[in-house]
């Protein structure tokens, strides 16, 4: 909360700023209610840089894979008379190994039922046009801190949002896989009915992470026909390569079809720390959503590893993002993203100027889809 004030007098435009768990979803809500980007900011956005300063918030809700054990899957029955689990019941299936004792389990807050979580991104969703789904997804390091000491909680900071690990030893227990996948998959699925994009955290699961991004958009691939079978059919009809699809085809630049999909349109995997190797997979064009690959300071660039370097410059200009990754706004986030931005552009070659630009546009399609920000007149416009 200490953050919000600080907001109007960041040098970043915008800030895109995520929910993870039950104790931030409100206060996204609130930041966004205040400093939310609407029309008449929207065509501010991008003037130059002698205009009034302007910081909005794109808001994103959803909920984080460190915390998607809170969560208990009402939409089918979990016993024979359909009645919600208690939580030792619902804790000892999902943790891993399961808990032999019910000391750490009773420092658990009470499981929520998935359909109300998703009823109530949905409502956020429908608030705020502009908001994403995120930050979802999997994490197979992740292990959940140990329960307060009396004295430990007596003492917690007030001003840290509740519900995070504040220092606390780490327990043995991590989330099923299962689960985590379970549900991202059911948030994905809402991203893809409202038509939104989404964030994506993965850690040590970039197969499983693909895997289930996979599952959404299965049945909806993209036809691409073979150079072969794309020469006969020009010869048959006259026409250059074109191409009849028995599903929606999306616009190359904007991940969007008609009518609402299980998958999301859009879809970037934020601070991006796979191998090179594994973007061909995400890159393939049968893919009906649009990939993205952020890149952070504090994740990927701290020591600028080989591996961080390779990856970003086979990562193709127009897909790139960046973020900060940074729980609190204010000065140090705005030097974390220059910092970044200046790493990306000598990366890739860029002269600062032009790869700001690029880095601009990029995020304006990968939030806005078919919104897209003209680097001539600095205005966003239709495609």
């Amino acid at each position: 909360m200490a953050s919000l004030d600080v907001i109007p007098n960041m040098k970043a435009r915008v800030l895109t700023i995520m929910a993870s768990r039950g104790q931030d979803q409100h206060l996204v809500r609130q930041f966004a209610r205040k400093y939310g980007l609407d029309e008449k900011r929207r065509a501010l956005l991008f003037r130059s840089k002698d205009a009034e300063p302007l910081t909005c918030i794109v808001p994103s809700f959803g909920w984080h894979p460190w915390f998607s054990h809170q969560i208990y899957d009402d939409t089918c029955p979990v016993g024979s008379d359909g009645r919600k689990p208690d939580a030792i019941q619902h804790y000892m299936s999902v943790l891993t190994p399961t808990p032999d004792h019910n000391d750490f389990i009773n420092s658990l807050p009470e499981p929520e039922p998935i359909s109300e979580l998703l009823a109530q991104v949905r409502n956020d969703l429908e608030e705020f046009p502009y908001a994403l789904v995120g930050e979802i997804g999997i994490d197979r390091s992740f292990r959940l801190p140990m329960h307060w000491a009396s004295d430990e909680e007596a003492n917690r900071d007030e001003s840290l949002t509740p519900g995070g690990r504040e220092g606390r030893q780490l327990s043995p227990f991590r989330v099923q896989i299962a689960h985590q996948r379970k549900i991202m998959k059911m948030q994905l699925n809402l991203a893809g009915e409202l038509k939104r994009p989404v964030s994506i955290h993965g850690v040590a699961a970039h197969g499983i992470v693909y895997e289930t991004l996979k599952e959404t958009w299965k049945g909806y691939e993209r036809v691409i026909p073979s150079k072969r079978k794309s020469g006969r059919r020009s010869s048959a009809t006259g026409t250059k390569g074109s191409v009849t699809s028995p599903k929606p085809v999306i616009s190359d630049t904007t991940g969007e079809t008609t009518g609402s999909k299980p998958y999301p349109p859009r879809i970037c995997l934020h601070s991006y720390s796979g191998p090179p190797d594994t973007l061909k997979q995400y890159l393939d064009p049968s893919i009906p959503a649009i990939i993205y690959f952020s890149f952070s300071s504090l994740v990927n660039l701290s020591s600028r590893t080989d591996k961080a370097v390779a990856v970003i410059k086979a990562v193709p200009g127009d897909r790139i993002l960046v973020e900060s990754d940074l729980h609190s706004a204010g000065d140090r986030m705005d030097q974390l993203l220059e910092d970044v931005v200046r790493s990306v552009c000598d990366i890739k070659g860029w002269t600062l100027t032009p790869g700001i630009n690029q880095l601009a546009d990029n995020w304006n399609r990968f939030v806005f889809g078919q919104q897209c920000w003209d680097q001539s007149s600095g205005t966003i416009n239709s495609q």
